[in-house]
């Protein structure tokens, strides 16, 4: 009986083995040789790329058939490359150079030798491939922008480069890929995935059909489209006031962290980086080193906070209770800190203020009074400041936050350590006491700004900030739907919403009121700093706002970043204002304000340090 077992066990065994070896070296081994046939031609089959929509169902990003012409290098007659090259209507020596490209690739694969053929090249080329051997022509589609903004945010699509190429099997050489913005954190889902068809050719190199009857063809798998929390209505109207300003935008849905918008100053329209004049667009965008539109300033400019960061000190300070919303400091105009240095204020009378008072007027004494309570309530300035940075970090500042874009900085909150490395362990709160008005060490992003303004609205809670608000047939990432909590009890945001709500009530944004609607904000003025031959200058302060509305039923929060803006009422909260009155009323009713921010004109400030002598304006 075990005889008769185990003589079963090996006829199993053997049966498999045979089995696998017929597959391995008849069925695989014939498919895996089919490129390596002359008589095959080998053509993929693209799926359209997916398309982007707005949140409110409004079609961003579509696509539109071109063409690339292919070539297999093996089989190109290369001494008649002066008529090839007049027949692909290119230069004899443009001709060498994609032909070495190619030969590189592979001898007898396909690659792209000329990509994104309009319908017009194609029909014209089309008539002459019959002398191109080598050559064959394959259907693609490129990127159709239906608005000329948000470029930054979508990004582009480009021809893959070789470490792209060496590290993914699935892409080939000349084939495109996602590139900055959402079109690279969800390449994998807007691309689908392609298919290939196998054709038969003859002796004369034209094709005769499929290979095999098709039997090794596979069909391109559907891409899925994407829904963006973007109101592309209000990305437009941002870009109309950030004209001939340098800065950024973003507005938040505080309930959902869903982006509203996320403007870019200078931007550019992203129809310039499609195509084949793709690449010296790119490189003229590249090159303006003053604008710098490539530069997404809402994720990755780092800047002090200003004025904005006075809430955090004070809802630190209440949750510590060293401050309550009584408590009274004196001001003299400004505060001495230490012996011989002192910190001016926005006034030139003594004055006493409680919590409501110091928010809308932004007294600088009271906010550096109450960080020094902060921070030497504890055993050490070190466990103070450590303690400090830690509710500060709650609230997002610090870090990337997570959201879905592949661009980004996380900005920087000084620690002990940090303080300890420059002062050698012998520092104080007063050391540190810019902190306090959110100058010195800090730098905050933006984005990182606008989170902070919807979390505030949110009473102490945020839910990362988010670009894609649903995926075709899929779900989004479970972290754009949890919610993070910062370690400041709810309790003590309503009396600093209050103070913001007077800030543009009766304080220093009231030239930003809207009738009816009711917006709790705060305002910023950030010292702004260049160096210019190795030598630190001063140049004119940047202008900052954050804010939300309705301040009872929170339904955009934002941050506007005017750079070189000269203060937070000037430009940024009248800026926010509008985007404000646009999203919740649908219509603007101060046109004369519309007016004085679309005509407001910066430029002259950005070209300062390039207009001095010895100092010459890129052009």
């Amino acid at each position: 009986m075990r005889d008769k077992f185990l003589q079963i066990l090996v006829i199993i065994i053997s049966s498999v083995l045979i089995i696998q070896l017929f597959f391995l070296q008849v069925i695989n081994n014939e498919n895996s040789d089919i490129v390596g046939k002359a008589s095959v031609q080998k053509i993929y089959n693209f799926p359209e790329r997916g398309y982007i929509y707005d949140r409110n169902n409004k079609l961003i990003v579509s696509n539109e058939p071109y063409y690339d012409v292919l070539i297999v290098p093996r089989d190109v007659k290369i001494s008649d490359s002066i008529k090839i090259s007049m027949d692909l209507n290119i230069s004899v020596k443009d001709f060498k150079s994609r032909f070495n490209k190619a030969v590189k690739f592979s001898k007898i694969k396909a690659s792209v030798f000329i990509s994104s053929l309009t319908k017009k090249e194609y029909a014209e080329l089309q008539e002459k491939m019959w002398r191109l051997s080598g050559f064959f022509i394959q259907k693609n589609s490129k990127r159709k922008y239906n608005y000329s903004t948000a470029s930054n945010l979508l990004g582009y699509i480009s021809e893959v480069n070789d470490y792209e190429i060496n590290n993914n099997s699935y892409y080939k050489s000349g084939e495109m890929i996602g590139r900055q913005g959402i079109e690279k954190t969800y390449e994998t889902v807007l691309r689908g995935k392609k298919g290939v068809n196998y054709f038969q050719k003859d002796k004369f190199n034209r094709i005769i059909g499929k290979y095999n009857n098709g039997i090794y063809d596979t069909l391109p798998d559907s891409p899925k489209k994407l829904k963006l929390t973007l109101d592309i209505d209000l990305q437009a109207y941002g870009d109309s006031l950030m004209k001939n300003k340098y800065g950024s935008i973003i507005a938040i849905e505080p309930k959902s962290g869903e982006i509203l918008a996320l403007v870019n100053s200078p931007g550019y329209d992203p129809s310039l980086l499609v195509g084949r004049e793709r690449s010296s667009q790119y490189r003229l965008l590249n090159n303006d080193s003053i604008g710098k539109p490539l530069f997404e300033r809402g994720l990755q400019g780092q800047y002090p906070p200003g004025s904005t960061f006075k809430i955090i000190n004070a809802l630190i300070g209440l949750q510590e209770n060293v401050i309550q919303e009584e408590t009274l400091f004196k001001c003299n105009g400004g505060h001495f800190y230490a012996k011989n240095a002192f910190m001016k204020c926005h006034t030139n009378e003594a004055t006493f203020s409680n919590l409501n008072n110091a928010i809308y007027t932004s007294c600088n004494t009271y906010f550096a009074k109450t960080y020094k309570e902060i921070i030497e309530s504890h055993e050490s300035s070190s466990i103070g400041l450590n303690k400090w940075n830690n509710y500060v970090k709650s609230f997002g500042f610090g870090n990337y936050l997570g959201y879905d874009h592949p661009t980004g900085k996380p900005g920087f909150i000084p620690s002990s350590d940090y303080y300890n490395r420059w002062y050698n362990n012998s520092w104080r709160a007063v050391t540190t006491i810019s902190n306090s008005i959110g100058q010195g060490e800090i730098l905050t992003t933006p984005i990182q700004l606008a989170n902070f303004a919807a979390t505030i609205a949110n009473r102490g809670w945020y839910i990362t900030p988010h670009f894609v608000k649903e995926i075709e047939n899929d779900s989004i990432n479970v972290n754009y739907r949890e919610k993070k909590k910062t370690l400041i009890e709810s309790k003590y945001f309503e009396p600093i919403i209050n103070g913001m709500v007077d800030v543009v009530e009766k304080g220093t944004a009231t030239n930003s009121k809207i009738n009816q609607i009711k917006i709790a904000g705060k305002t910023g003025t950030a010292e702004n700093f260049i160096k210019i031959d190795g030598v630190k200058k001063q140049l004119t302060d940047h202008s900052i706002f954050i804010g939300f509305a309705p301040a009872d039923d929170p339904k955009i929060a934002i941050c506007v970043f005017i750079e070189n803006g000269y203060w937070g009422s000037r430009w940024a909260a009248p800026i926010s204002s509008l985007m404000i009155e646009k999203f919740i009323n649908d219509k603007i009713e101060r046109r004369w304000l519309e007016k004085y921010i679309i005509d407001g004109n910066l430029i002259s400030e950005y070209l300062k340090p390039y207009t001095k002598k010895n100092f010459k304006i890129n052009e």
